[in-house]
């Protein structure tokens, strides 16, 4: 191993001198132009931050669509409007409505949330890849704008990164049949949204040094889910060309299957008998605040994404399935513990043995429980419950970020390489869901902790190096192996091979296609039973 090393050491050291005598003959503009701190948009000139220490600009607050504000409530995304004179973009616009968090407080939220950031590695004038974050929390709760996104240790590894906010909840996914008579089928407002983000990135980027002929989109749980569902969409040919889903796919899961459009209208007519609004002209009256509180408090049935026959003409999943999907390279994957920390050590789920065998008599029927017992044991309290908390992270992610593996490989023509998450450390004790993100965007640092919480040592910190250095060559190429770290083979269908991201990056056989085989057979028509909401 220490010769392999060496001679690694002297290969990587001979390419840097003939990169260096290249550059050396690059006229000094090209070799040493910096990104100016005033970028001109289609729509004006902005003012960003200047380069932090690593080299990277940021810009922030951006508007890609006009304020969803009046009348423009509950419309599709309209162009924003230009300005004159250099607008101010060193800090990011406000948080869209939803659930407030501790890093998303009300106090942040408006209607007027349409924007983006950008961050930009200077120094270099040649076209850079470009990601495009979408962030997750269930479409309830979120923003682009969360410390934990900031994309300046993410851009310095060669990238652009772009975040962004969306509209969340009621004010991005009511479906109503006044509004579709007003501008066409309602109810993935938010997923325009996001559309309308990506036109802003095919138009703009360059002026940030980004190549819009290589934008990535990538995004965690319901970010995850967004991407799989604008690569279901005919809304967004051409505006990506690589995606990568972290945790989630199709927003179709055996937990709860996605709405139809007829049942995203009932949720509409509820939410205007909550607020005695009986038309849209009442409902738009109605203060933002006030539609706000009446759909996120725990009772109110949440809002999300339909079929709506437009932006998603059918199931996503069905529409992999047939191939209508957009053929691009895939990266996706899913975490080792993604019921983690649903149910963590404190809130286990403690379901006595014959109730847990009951339910899913119920679910998989007579002729299904012995696969199903095979599969999720039961017995003992104990068995019972790792059994139980097993199901629910297949159910509510695994089942369909590996389904989404499975179909785009099938189906697309294109790469597919699949990971599974199981690096734990001190810092970080489990690989459950969201577990990822820190190490994803190197911000090791960005979380709460405590004089005793345990702090980032610098194995993880190399460790999110890794996830980086893959994640940044495959927005670079669709490929995400690259020179230093092991190798990561294309995922050829079920039982083959996912890359194990663990502290030593490892090819192993497909982990848990016994498992999500079983569950992925009862889908039917691109979609899971509506009556299984009654059990789980």
């Amino acid at each position: 191993m220490p010769h392999t090393r060496t001679a690694l050491r002297r290969t990587v050291c001979a390419l840097a001198a003939v990169l260096a005598s290249l550059i050396g003959f690059l006229p000094p503009a090209v070799a040493e132009a910096a990104l100016p701190e005033i970028v001109t948009t289609t729509s004006g000139a902005v003012r960003g931050n200047a380069p932090d220490n690593s080299g990277v600009a940021s810009y922030k607050g951006i508007p890609y669509a006009a304020p969803p504000v009046g009348l423009l409530r509950w419309r599709p995304p309209q162009p924003t409007t230009t300005w004159t004179g250099v607008r101010d973009a060193t800090e990011p616009g406000h948080t869209c409505f939803g659930i407030a968090t501790p890093s998303t407080p009300l106090s942040g939220m408006s209607e007027d949330c349409l924007t983006l950031n950008v961050w930009a590695p200077t120094g270099d004038v040649r076209p850079k890849a470009v990601m495009v974050w979408l962030h997750g929390g269930g479409f309830q709760f979120g923003s682009g704008s969360e410390p934990l996104y900031d994309g300046s240790r993410l851009a310095s590894h060669g990238v652009v990164v772009v975040t962004l906010n969306y509209r969340l909840g009621a004010f991005g996914f009511l479906a109503r049949h006044d509004l579709d008579a007003e501008s066409g089928p309602s109810g993935d407002l938010g997923l325009q949204d996001q559309i309308a983000a990506l036109r802003w990135v095919k138009s703009n980027i360059g002026a940030f040094g980004g190549d819009p002929d290589r934008v990535t989109v990538f995004g965690e749980s319901a970010g995850a889910h967004a991407v799989g569902m604008l690569m279901a969409s005919p809304s967004t040919s051409g505006l990506f060309h690589r995606a990568i889903a972290q945790s989630g796919a199709f927003w179709d899961s055996v937990y709860g299957s996605i709405d139809t459009h007829a049942m995203a209208m009932e949720r509409g007519d509820a939410l205007s008998a909550t607020l005695f609004a009986p038309n849209l002209a009442a409902l738009r009256a109605v203060p933002a605040s006030v539609v706000n509180a009446a759909t996120t408090h725990p009772d109110s049935g949440a809002f999300q994404p339909s079929i709506d026959g437009s932006v998603l003409p059918d199931a996503p999943a069905r529409l992999f399935a047939e191939g209508r999907q957009q053929h691009v390279p895939l990266l996706a994957g899913y975490m080792a513990e993604e019921d983690y920390p649903v149910f963590d050590g404190n809130t286990l789920p403690h379901i006595p043995p014959p109730v847990f065998d009951a339910s899913a008599a119920q679910v998989f029927g007579p002729a299904g429980m012995d696969a199903f017992k095979q599969r999720y044991p039961s017995g003992t309290i104990s068995r019972t419950n790792t059994s139980a908390k097993q199901l629910a992270g297949d159910m509510m992610i695994t089942e369909q970020t590996w389904e989404l593996l499975c179909l785009h490989q099938r189906t697309s023509g294109q790469p597919v390489y699949g990971y599974k998450f199981t690096y734990t450390s001190p810092y970080s004790p489990h690989a459950g869901h969201t577990a990822d993100l820190p190490f994803v965007f190197g911000n090791l640092d960005s979380q709460p902790s405590t004089p005793l919480s345990p702090q980032p040592s610098d194995t993880d910190r190399a460790f999110s190096d890794t996830v980086m250095g893959y994640w940044t060559a495959f927005a670079r190429t669709g490929n995400p192996s690259t020179m230093g770290l092991p190798a990561w083979s294309r995922y050829q269908g079920p039982g083959s091979r996912l890359q194990e991201l663990a502290g030593t990056p490892t090819s192993v056989a497909d982990p848990d296609a016994y498992r999500l085989q079983f569950l992925a057979s009862f889908r039917k028509d691109g979609r899971f039973p509506d009556t299984w909401r009654a059990y789980f």
